[in-house]
């Protein structure tokens, strides 16, 4: 599912135009994005946490040439599903 389609089922599920839908689904992800890059993290429960992780500085290499380099310390968002989600996944049938 892809952003457009997320907002035709909000749309449809909210009984709401898709214009007010996808400034509600653009709102509620800036506020997520807010969220993770002031906070570190948002939680919604049964849903999942967003976060921001360190990532250490390690060794890599380069595929071209097969130089070593340093990658630098970063941050990174991370997603991890909560209970709800986990359990809808695992129930879906094949």
């Amino acid at each position: 599912m892809n952003k457009t389609e997320l907002v035709e089922v909000v749309s449809k599920n909210a009984a709401i135009s898709k214009a007010e839908a996808q400034k509600v689904v653009t709102a509620t992800l800036d506020a997520i994005v807010a969220g993770v890059v002031s906070d570190g993290k948002v939680i919604l429960p049964g849903f999942g946490t967003f976060e921001t992780r360190q990532r250490s500085a390690r060794n890599g290499r380069n595929p071209r040439t097969g130089e070593v380099i340093k990658i630098k310390a970063t941050k990174a968002p991370a997603f991890k599903p909560g209970k709800g989600m986990k359990d809808a996944v695992a129930k879906k049938k094949k």
